[in-house]
């Protein structure tokens, strides 16, 4: 095998500051725009189409990205308008500001069905408190009585906080579709695990990659189980996905991600990105020689404290580990009277 293959580079030591954009390949500029969590970032990715740019995913709305996406748009984007906007996945730091540039720009909103869907469901969703279905997958996962007393009549999350309102009409991409931008030709490739129909592009001119979140450098992408499909098992599409995709993989490929620094090396990273899942599982049969609800998981799962900040995508993260092996057969569960499942290992 090519040494080549077993090594993952950065050609850029750090990214562009706040408002500036830099310039990754012909006709392709990186910009970044903050996040307020402990992921403090996303990256945008804007393509010249020559009258206009396409741009791929978009941030958080609040009145920081407003003043930040202004500058860009007057600064690196040279006043052109944006003709078309697309969204790798549903998140909402990659769709916050795509109604903005909608209603600016008269733009093209270009997505999977899934993606489109579920965005524009979640952002009309707008809840006051936590639903009976979200407290129900809490207490099944065993959630600590502190963090649910806290949250049990707290106003939760919602993406109509951070996400402009998304008008009715998309252009639907899907697996084996074909995307002209930025003087490339890029094929469609779908990721899952992360996100359902994950968009990932494939350029045929050159190396590029834009890989949204379904392939990070330095991190491996949240696989969670939400209350709107409590038995899923999305850890058996991210296996699928890497796969499929490790099957494209060059080491010569340029990697532009959602998150993290554009680096080279895919063949590498496909690999480690199932193998994270494959090791994470085989620490978790070990600890389930004895009975444990999912949030007593952490320790096999995680190699990093688990606080407040990231309590929430660690719990979604173990029941989508433990749904995973409860659907294979390898483990069995028992409800608790406190409506708590009780995981372990089949003899």
């Amino acid at each position: 095998m090519d040494g080549a293959e077993n090594i993952i580079r950065y050609p850029w030591e750090s990214p562009p500051d706040h408002g500036t954009a830099m310039q990754v390949a012909e006709a392709v500029l990186w910009i970044r725009l903050p996040l307020p969590m402990a992921l403090d970032h996303v990256n945008i990715y804007a393509l010249d189409d020559g009258g206009s740019w396409t741009i791929v995913d978009t941030g958080l709305k609040s009145r920081l990205s407003v003043e930040i996406w202004e500058n860009v748009l007057q600064g690196p984007l040279a006043g052109k308008p944006v003709g078309r906007v697309i969204l790798t996945h549903h998140h909402p730091d990659h769709i916050g500001m795509a109604g903005w540039l909608q209603a600016r720009f008269g733009s093209e909103l270009l997505a999977s069905r899934t993606a489109w869907l579920m965005a524009r469901m979640l952002i009309l969703d707008e809840e006051e408190r936590p639903t009976d279905e979200a407290l129900a997958l809490w207490r099944a996962a065993g959630m600590d009585k502190d963090v649910y007393d806290t949250r049990k009549d707290a106003r939760p999350f919602n993406f109509a906080d951070i996400c402009h309102p998304l008008p009715v009409g998309y252009t639907r991409l899907k697996q084996g579709d074909v995307l002209h931008a930025g003087g490339r030709t890029w094929d469609v490739h779908i990721g899952n695990g992360h996100a359902p129909e994950h968009l990932t592009f494939w350029s045929r001119d050159d190396n590029l990659v834009i890989a949204g979140d379904q392939i990070i450098a330095s991190i491996s992408p949240n696989i969670g189980v939400y209350p709107t499909e409590p038995e899923a098992d999305p850890l058996s599409d991210w296996f699928e996905a890497c796969a499929r995709l490790g099957g494209l993989a060059r080491a010569d490929h340029l990697v532009l991600s959602g998150h993290k620094l554009p680096f080279n090396g895919l063949p590498l990273r496909m690999r480690q990105l199932a193998e994270n899942h494959h090791g994470a599982l085989a620490r978790l049969r070990d600890h389930l020689t004895t009975p444990h609800v999912a949030a007593e998981c952490f320790p096999p799962l995680f190699k990093r404290k688990i606080d407040g900040g990231t309590y929430g995508l660690a719990l979604v993260e173990a029941v989508a580990h433990l749904n995973h092996l409860h659907q294979a057969g390898e483990i069995s569960r028992l409800r608790r009277d406190d409506g708590a499942w009780l995981w372990q290992i089949r003899p």
